[in-house]
C-alpha cells in the first residue's frame, strides 16, 4: 500500500466517523507535550471521547467530504497544530473536560466546533465549557422543584405546633 492509499484511507474513515459524531471540536495543541496529550486522551475517553492528531490538509479534505463539516474546511482554522476530538455518545461533556483541562494546564486553545450540528466558535465553545454537567443541571432543577414543598411543610409544621402549643396552655389552664 502506497503512501498516497494510506493517506486516503485515512480521510475517508475520518470522513466517517465525522458524519456520526455530535460533537466536532478542534483545538490546538501546539506547546503540548506527549504526556499531557496522553492526559488529556485518557481524560476525554472516559466521557466517551477521542483526540485525533492529523494533518491539516487531510482533515480539509475529511471536512469537504462531509456536508455537516464543510464549515471547518477553512484555510484560516486549519493551520498550525490541530487535533480532532470527536464524541458520537455525549456531545458537551467532552467540551467541559477540555474546558477544564485548559483551566489547569492552559493547554490546549480551542479553535472552533461543530455540537449537534450547529457551528461553534472559540467564545462560544468556552461558555460551553462552563456549563455544569447534566448531573449537577439535574440537581438544581429538582431542588428548584422540591424547594416550595419544603416552605409549604415547614409552615403546616409551625402552625401544628403552636395547635399543640395552644392545646397544652389549655389543657394546663383547666387544672
Amino acid at each position: 500500500m502506497t503512501n498516497r492509499d494510506k493517506k486516503e484511507k485515512q480521510v475517508e474513515s475520518l470522513g466517517q466517523e465525522l458524519a456520526t459524531t455530535k460533537s466536532i471540536v478542534l483545538v490546538d495543541f501546539a506547546g503540548m507535550n506527549v504526556k499531557l496529550q496522553q492526559e488529556l486522551k485518557r481524560r476525554l475517553a472516559d466521557v466517551g471521547a477521542s483526540m485525533n492528531v492529523v494533518k491539516n490538509t487531510l482533515l480539509k479534505l475529511a471536512f469537504a467530504k462531509t456536508k455537516a463539516t464543510a464549515d471547518l474546511a477553512n484555510d484560516e482554522i486549519l493551520q498550525d497544530q490541530t487535533a480532532v476530538i470527536l464524541s458520537s455518545e455525549d456531545a458537551i461533556s467532552p467540551i467541559q473536560v477540555l474546558g477544564k483541562f485548559l483551566s489547569e494546564f492552559e493547554l490546549p486553545t480551542f479553535k472552533v466546533g461543530i455540537v449537534e450540528g450547529s457551528f461553534q466558535d472559540k467564545d462560544s465553545l468556552t461558555k460551553i465549557a462552563s456549563l455544569p454537567s447534566k448531573e449537577v443541571l439535574a440537581a438544581q432543577v429538582i431542588g428548584t422543584l422540591v424547594s416550595p414543598m419544603y416552605g409549604i411543610v415547614s409552615v403546616l409544621n409551625a402552625k401544628m405546633q403552636e395547635l399543640v402549643f395552644v392545646l397544652g396552655q389549655a389543657k394546663g389552664g383547666d387544672n
